[in-house]
């Protein structure tokens, strides 16, 4: 990634000027879509949301001091639609967006998904942007609160509206304070594919393997759960902070002499050839489609896969170990329990 893919301050100030007056309709009040509707809000920008009358989002849209609509009634008058939807949905439900949004409106995505492996197919004269905020919605929400923000890509498909999408794009960005930050230019397909490739070998999909594989070690060998709990999952956060606010090498610097060694020593007998194999084969599925195509069968199927591992999970020793490590913690926000 070079410094020029980095947006300048100069093109910030224009896209704001740009962006001044518009209407953007925000379609989805969930995770996402609540905060891009609440800090467009705030900074002055005329908002819609699309929601369905039945939805929990239609209800704290209602709460948050909105007046939601169905979708093809809050596209209507709009100039940008966030498209703040799962990624599953999106064949069904984007077309439908498309025929009702203005001849000269853009179609915004924080996710280059369902583009990238042509779940919606968008006519060339249609201008299309993709903001993705590298953060969850209460990140990206809290950080605006506190006057700062989240890092941002920014994506725009090769259409005939393609300036005034990004244009549109970085006005976007700006508004929900990730400008703030930093807005990194980039592709479709480079966010799709690396977004599903991290969450699958680090972020989700490699932390949760990796956790219960060493908590299990642990308690085969004789330890206690919930010491075993507390060394392969609770401390986590602390060394994911660190590396967060640190980088790996500050990391290393901020943990004893004797974690220290234990990292450089342990890391490369971990990660081995054949490791690094699966990861490349793993990177293979996200680049030719095949993950696309698990993920549409799964779908399809009502998530079967997906259910009978969170069921398993949520009645194995490592979440009851967790219950009673976090129930120790009065601090924490988050619900012990879980919906199946």
């Amino acid at each position: 990634m070079k410094n020029s893919d980095l947006v300048s301050e100069g093109e910030v100030s224009a896209a704001r000027q740009a962006f001044a007056g518009r209407t953007v309709a925000v379609i989805g009040y969930g995770n996402q879509g609540r905060a891009h509707a609440l800090n467009l809000r705030d900074s002055g920008v005329s908002v819609c949301v699309g929601a369905t009358a039945e939805s929990r989002g239609f209800a704290r849209a209602e709460e948050d001091g909105f007046s939601p609509r169905n979708a093809a009634n809050a596209v209507a008058a709009a100039d940008l639609v966030v498209t703040a939807l799962p990624d599953t949905l999106h064949a069904r439900l984007v077309p439908p967006l498309l025929e009702s949004m203005p001849p000269s409106a853009v179609i915004g995505f924080l996710h280059g998904f369902s583009v990238r492996f042509q779940l919606v197919t968008l006519p060339k004269s249609r201008g299309a942007v993709l903001l993705a905020p590298k953060g969850p919605g209460t990140a990206l929400r809290q950080r605006y609160l506190d006057g700062m923000g989240i890092p941002a890509l920014l994506a725009t498909t090769d259409s005939t509206n393609a300036a005034a999408a990004e244009l549109l794009g970085l006005g976007w960005a700006d508004a929900i304070g990730c400008t703030r930050a930093g807005v990194v230019r980039t592709t479709f397909a480079a966010e799709a594919e690396t977004d599903l490739f991290g969450e699958q070998s680090v972020l989700c999909g490699g932390l949760m393997g990796l956790i219960r594989a060493a908590y299990e070690t642990l308690v085969e060998a004789g330890y206690p759960p919930l010491v075993a709990y507390m060394e392969c999952a609770h401390e986590v956060k602390q060394i994911a902070d660190l590396v967060c606010d640190r980088g790996i090498d500050g990391m290393l610097g901020a943990i004893s002499p004797t974690a220290r060694f234990g990292a450089v020593d342990a890391a490369p007998r971990i990660v081995d050839d054949a490791l690094r194999e699966r990861l490349k084969a793993m990177l293979g599925s996200v680049q030719d489609g095949s993950f696309a195509k698990r993920l549409a069968s799964e779908t399809a199927s009502g998530w079967p896969k997906t259910s009978e591992v969170r069921r398993e999970l949520h009645a194995s020793g490592i979440e009851s170990a967790g219950r009673e490590v976090r129930a120790l913690l009065p601090w924490l926000r988050t619900p012990q329990g879980s919906s199946h």
